[in-house]
């Protein structure tokens, strides 16, 4: 008898062992099939960075462009402001016409124009049609 308790000790043993080797290889599975999973999403992320890298680089080289030219047409409106504060300043109609276009904005009248700048009725009313608000 004790060696029929002992075979069906053993059996019942050897049955655990091999349930608990089954149980085993369908985690092993479960877990291969995440890895593989977890593998793609890295792979796929990996390529969306370095999409998202050389899209930034392409910004950050537009960008450094448009800085360039941005630096280039200030020194452009630079100069020419200076060449036309000169132009203004040499030609003494200019400047009458440009203070009668700051009276304007300001919001000067036709007869303050007229007192102040020395201009015609014609021209008061011209300018403030020009440069007047509204």
């Amino acid at each position: 008898m004790i060696s029929d308790g002992i075979l069906i000790a053993a059996l019942v043993y050897v049955i655990a062992c091999l349930g608990l080797v089954l149980y085993q290889q369908k985690q092993t599975s479960k877990l291969r099939v995440k890895v593989a999973a977890l593998t793609l999403l890295i792979k796929e992320s990996d390529r969306q960075r370095e999409t998202v890298k050389r899209e930034l680089q392409e910004l950050r080289s537009g960008t450094i462009g448009v800085g360039r030219r941005m630096l280039e047409l200030e020194k452009r409106t630079a100069k020419q402001d200076a060449r036309l504060d000169e132009v203004n300043q040499q030609d003494p109609q200019a400047r009458l016409y440009s203070r009668a276009m700051k009276m304007v904005d300001l919001g000067a009248s036709i007869d303050e124009l007229i007192q102040e700048c020395e201009l015609p009725k014609a021209e008061a009313e011209l300018i403030i049609r020009l440069h007047g608000k509204g």
